[in-house]
């Protein structure tokens, strides 16, 4: 049974708590979720009884609503007999607002299909603060009327929260107004255009109230909820995480992506708890590699100097056995890691190719020199921040380099640098005696429409526009003080983004055909891409699902056979060194040079509009951290010390990265 690959329900006894399902993808986790609604809602049928279903909103559940929309539209799936409950709604909140749970509900779910309005029910956030307590009794009332809540569906926030019960909430909690953590307003600050537009409270059910299901689903997916998963399905039942206490509860199960799951046990270190076969692994390279720096990390001993004694008190005996003595698993790691390091991520004339894994290989023959390399920005400033010092290098080293910035940025720009650069245009008109007339006209209308918007409106066009071409010009100064000509940098402003609006539309035809033509018209030898899927706007997500898709429908072309592809992380998160294919290190002065460069993007300086989480440093100290970071990991494993290192994944073409369906939509994950 392989540990990624399983819509079983697997647990690993003595160590996972609760059953935990995971699924190769997110839409494959979708899809088996609204299968068992849909076949809940048809028994609920042939039997004369509702199906009552808790729901929840955020962009987790989004792909369940779009399959049980499907399903109705499609197969015939009637929600007459259901009755909802939502599990939430932020206070106060008018349900007509972007950001309502409610005016979620519709647009994804209650609106195409053909449920009873009054049996879909959703906290009203417009109820006043003297009539909360009775509404919230009214609430619970309603659900025990129903007949309790046979499948109730879940998220799991930063916090570990399940609805808005942040920690310290207690296990016999009910329906109620509560005040919201400070993460979970950090997470949600996009949708709300700024942390201090987001409501400090929410009415939300209990964690009593949740427990009282039949049957409960949580359903997580990407990296960034794997630590608090681990928690939650793997720690002690505790307040502090209050999804935990679904551990007490017969009926409840986690349904995973991979990302989701990458820090529990059977998927980390599945050799602690028994065989690795019994998770469908085998002692390969990739996962001999695993399993060996886990070791060195976690004895803090670098890789040659890992014991005999060490593999069989860690867990690794089955390792021995299977490969040999430590010495023998420790060169063979110890060299494994150490090719992955270069100074020439593009080739060195006259040198055999630079392979992933092998390092310099001579029987791949002589390497093509100069090459054509096209980087893929999802954001303007991506580029430079998660792989600065590389495009430096590449530039330097003589590669013709072209990046192209997927997305305009449009909406990451403060409204007051707007009328700094509009002050600007109208003084050098005056200045310079051109015709200003038309500029003052402009200025005097977007100035209106800045003072009189609401936190959350769409943009007007021209405001859109404006701040767009901020992101450009100032991606554009990044990118040739990087080295890059300026005819080398392509602005694609795929059309999924420009909404106005934090929430995206799903991946398009139009979308990959952008793609496609830029990609054949250079023709690259070498392309990046960012694999960060930690993105919380889910942006660099469908990004990558563009490139990928594309690249799919040119994979007979004559030139993708001398075409890599290499994946870069950086933004939100780093590789880890296990997963390191090219490890390029950098100087101090190409540090110094990299932050030079993203600071060239004036208006994501001091502090970025959505930082997507509660990390208060700028994308530069971070992105300067997690490269000092793998420099350190690297040092401590034996290997060569530097100031800091980008790391790089190949990628590696799958049965899924050619369909759009996998793509989804980009928007914030505003609640679990």
């Amino acid at each position: 049974m392989n540990a990624q690959d399983t819509s079983e329900h697997m647990r690993v006894w003595g160590v996972e708590r609760v059953p935990v399902s995971v699924y190769p993808s997110s839409v494959r986790a979708s899809e088996a979720v609204a299968a068992e609604i849909a076949e809940l809602i048809r028994s609920r049928q042939r039997a004369g009884q509702r199906a009552v279903l808790g729901l929840a909103t955020g962009s987790t559940p989004q792909g369940v609503y779009n399959e049980l929309v499907r399903l109705h539209k499609h197969e015939g799936l009637s929600f007459a007999n259901v009755v909802t409950f939502n599990l939430d709604e932020y206070w106060p909140m008018n349900p007509n607002e972007l950001q309502s749970y409610r005016r979620f509900m519709r647009e994804y779910l209650f609106d195409h299909v053909d449920i009873d309005p009054a049996c879909a029910h959703v906290p009203d956030g417009t109820i006043s603060r003297d009539e909360i307590a009775e509404y919230c009794a009214q609430y619970e009332q309603k659900i025990k009327d129903a007949g309790g809540i046979d499948y109730q569906l879940l998220g799991i926030g930063r916090t570990g929260h399940i609805g808005f019960n942040e920690p310290g909430s207690p296990r016999d909690s009910r329906t109620r107004l509560i005040t919201l953590d400070q993460v979970t307003r950090a997470d949600a600050a996009s949708d709300f255009f700024g942390e201090a537009n987001v409501p400090r409270k929410a009415i939300t059910m209990g964690v009593g109230t949740i427990l009282e299901a039949r049957r409960i689903v949580l359903m997580a997916f990407g990296e960034h909820k794997a630590e608090v998963v681990r928690q939650a399905v793997e720690g002690e039942v505790s307040a502090a995480v209050a999804a935990s206490f679904l551990q007490e509860h017969a009926g409840a199960r986690f349904v995973l992506d991979p990302s989701a799951a990458a820090s529990l046990t059977r998927i980390r270190s599945p050799w602690v708890v028994g065989s690795i076969r019994d998770f469908g692994l085998e002692w390969d390279e990739p996962t001999t590699r695993r399993a060996v720096l886990w070791l060195a990390f976690r004895l803090d001993k670098p890789i040659l100097k890992l014991t005999d004694q060490d593999y069989n008190e860690h867990g690794l005996q089955e390792l021995l056995s299977e490969r040999g003595s430590a010495y023998d698993i420790n060169i063979q790691v110890f060299k494994s890691m150490q090719k992955t390091i270069t100074g020439w991520p593009g080739g060195k004339p006259g040198r055999p190719k630079f392979v992933a894994g092998k390092g310099v290989d001579a029987a791949n023959g002589q390497d093509i020199y100069p090459k054509r390399v096209l980087v893929f920005s999802p954001h303007p400033d991506d580029d430079v921040i998660s792989m600065g010092g590389t495009l430096i290098r590449l530039c330097d080293q003589g590669h013709d380099v072209h990046v192209a910035y997927q997305t305009s940025g449009n909406i990451a720009v403060f409204d007051d640098e707007v009328e700094r650069h509009l002050d600007f245009v109208r003084e050098l008109c005056e200045q310079m005696g051109f015709g200003s007339e038309r500029a003052g006209r402009l200025a005097h209308k977007v100035a209106q429409f800045i003072r009189t918007k609401k936190p959350g409106d769409v943009d007007s066009p021209e405001l859109q526009r404006i701040k767009g071409l901020i992101r450009r010009s100032e991606a554009r100064a990044a990118a040739v003080f990087s080295g890059v000509r300026s005819t080398n940098i392509h602005f694609l402003d795929l059309p999924f983004y420009e909404t106005g609006r934090v929430k995206k539309n799903p991946l398009g035809e139009a979308d990959v055909q952008i793609t496609l033509d830029l990609l054949e018209r250079i023709k690259p030898h070498l392309i990046y891409a960012a694999g960060d899927l930690t993105d919380p706007h889910g942006t660099h997500r469908v990004c990558l699902a563009s490139v990928t898709t594309a690249l799919h429908r040119l994979a007979e072309k004559e030139w993708m056979k001398d075409c890599e592809v290499w994946l870069y992380r950086g933004a939100w998160q780093e590789w880890e060194p296990h997963e390191i294919d090219m490890a390029v290190p950098l100087s101090p002065s190409e540090v110094d040079r990299k932050r030079t460069a993203i600071f060239k993007h004036e208006s994501q300086k001091d502090r970025a509009p959505f930082p997507g989480s509660a990390d208060s440093r700028e994308f530069w100290q971070r992105a300067e951290d997690r490269n000092r970071h793998t420099a350190q990991l690297y040092d401590r494993l034996g290997l060569p010390e530097y100031q800091a290192i980008e790391g790089f994944v190949l990628w590696r073409p799958s049965q899924t990265d050619g369909s759009l369906a996998e793509a989804g939509t980009a928007s914030e994950e505003v609640h679990a």
